[in-house]
């Protein structure tokens, strides 16, 4: 009988795992500026099968309202907010050769406002995404500073990487939420909206 029982108890425990793993690409190889203290690392179609199957799971868009307001929001987020203002643009990083923007001082409160709102707490899943990688690998730092310690950032976020070759050298057709023909729509739910959250 305890036998039958360890072998229940093992095999349920390594199914759990399996089940673990089949959402989380390493972070191995990956850019510096997309690793995160935690370690927690999706693909979008990765984040699109958690959210899925995992209804509690929180998922943030952290890009700016003008991104999606322009290109759209994947169906299933919960919410934006983003984790950089993109109002005024009257500084210029010529590192970057574009427009730089602040960081959102009221991110942390609105994402704790939201887990609050849902009935989570700082342990539950909480996936957050940008354009490609980059700012939600910033959002889950501040995350896991604050106490936050399940945050998994979308690596190849909405739009994907650039292609380094080819004839579309320089554009986000590599990978990403949209390249990957996840659900995502134009028309935008006001109650997930940045500013526009009760």
């Amino acid at each position: 009988m305890k036998k039958s029982r360890f072998t229940f108890l093992l095999a349920a425990s390594l199914l759990s795992l399996a089940a673990m793993k089949s959402y989380a690409v390493s972070g191995e190889g990956l850019a510096e500026k997309k690793q995160t203290a935690l370690g927690f690392y999706l693909t979008a179609e990765e984040a699109h099968q958690m959210k899925m199957e995992q209804s509690d799971a929180l998922f943030i868009d952290v890009r700016t309202r003008a991104e999606v307001a322009f290109l759209g929001m994947p169906s299933s987020a919960d919410a934006n907010i983003p984790y950089v203002l993109a109002d005024d643009f009257s500084t210029w990083s010529d590192k970057k050769k574009t427009f730089k923007f602040p960081a959102n001082s009221e991110f942390q409160m609105a994402v704790d406002n939201l887990v609050a709102a849902k009935g989570l707490k700082k342990d539950s899943k909480i996936i957050v995404m940008c354009r490609s990688g980059s700012r939600s690998a910033k959002a889950a730092n501040l995350l896991a500073k604050t106490g936050y310690t399940n945050v998994y950032t979308v690596v190849d976020g909405y739009e994907g990487d650039k292609a380094k070759e080819g004839n579309h050298k320089g554009q986000r057709v590599v990978n990403g939420w949209k390249n990957a023909g996840l659900p995502w729509s134009y028309k935008l739910d006001k109650q997930k909206m940045y500013g526009e959250m009760d």
